[in-house]
């Protein structure tokens, strides 16, 4: 269908590399448990605020977050959150503040995922993720969706329980397709949203309907945002992406029609590229490569045939 290479296909995509952690969902509901875990000395935690962490750089060059033991941390009780257990037994906490404390030495400073995953090890960067997913689903699902009743936290930040009618609400996840269309030449198709600044293409995206595969969400999305119809799919892999809550899927798929017609409400506007025109227009600036931590990048160099260029925008 199109031309992976040793060096792209290979390369793991960012966010799910394997983190040496075990989520240990069996403690949540342990409260003795999880008291005794806060407690212990070797037990580290950091704080989580608007999606943003606190990282810094360690004399040998790593970034890591910022992390302190639990005795040092700031208070919260109800906004704590179990993340896992890693292979040396050491229990890791994330704690949901207004605001990210400050640091004495100065050298740290809050980054979002789209900067720290990039940069964090598999182990800060799994933590981060997971942390950051549970923060904006407590932030956004206070209120108990059957009965309307302020709901209270439950297994460790993982479920939201109602006090009034006994409803249990769990973190939510929206399963989104993103795919790298081909056509019969081997050109790839990228589009701009109409948000984006000029230049920022990338590959089209949207979200599964109730009752829908995900093979048909790709051929649906394909045909509203763009016009192309599509043939085989191959799924490829999948991202978490907790802006605010999507699991990415991703797809190469063959298109079998070629004319554009855009939908002006999502997409602004579509493009097929030969990898000769791909690169020129990264050499010129007239194409602004996604960033660097989405499956979007990977899915691209998986027909580009080598990594993308390093330029990156948020």
């Amino acid at each position: 269908m199109t031309t992976w290479t040793d060096d792209t296909a290979d390369r793991p995509i960012s966010l799910t590399a394997p983190s040496g952690l075990d989520r240990a969902a069996h403690h949540r509901l342990d409260e003795a448990w999880l008291a005794a875990a806060w407690s212990h000395p070797t037990t580290r935690c950091f704080v989580v605020s608007g999606g943003q962490v606190l990282i810094d750089e360690t004399p040998d060059g790593r970034t890591e977050l910022v992390m302190t033991p639990s005795f040092e941390a700031p208070l919260t009780e109800a906004h704590r959150y179990f993340l896992g257990i890693d292979e040396e037994g050491v229990s890791y906490f994330a704690l949901q503040k207004d605001s990210l404390p400050g640091r004495i030495d100065q050298s740290a400073r809050p980054a979002g995922l789209r900067e720290a995953g990039l940069l964090l090890s598999p182990r800060d960067a799994g933590l981060m993720v997971h942390a950051v997913g549970l923060e904006n689903w407590q932030r956004t699902h206070r209120f108990c969706s059957r009965c309307g009743e302020r709901t209270v936290i439950a297994a460790a930040g993982h479920i939201r329980r109602c006090p009034a009618c006994g409803a249990e609400h769990y973190p939510r996840t929206d399963p989104a397709v993103i795919m790298a269309v081909t056509d019969a030449e081997d050109r790839i198709l990228l589009g701009r949203q109409v948000h984006w600044p000029e230049g920022r293409f990338s590959t089209l995206a949207g979200f599964v309907e109730p009752g829908e595969s995900i093979e048909q969400a790709v051929r649906r999305e394909v045909c509203e945002e763009v016009g192309v119809t599509v043939g085989p799919v191959e799924y490829v892999a999948s991202q978490p992406w907790p802006f605010p809550s999507s699991l990415m899927l991703g797809f190469m798929a063959r298109a079998t029609s070629t004319d554009i017609d855009v939908d002006g409400d999502e997409i602004h506007e579509a493009r097929w590229f030969s990898r000769a025109e791909l690169h020129e227009a990264f050499e010129n600036g007239e194409v602004l490569p996604p960033y660097g931590i989405s499956i979007a990048a990977r899915l691209i160099e998986m027909w580009y045939g080598k990594p993308l260029p390093t330029r990156s925008f948020v």
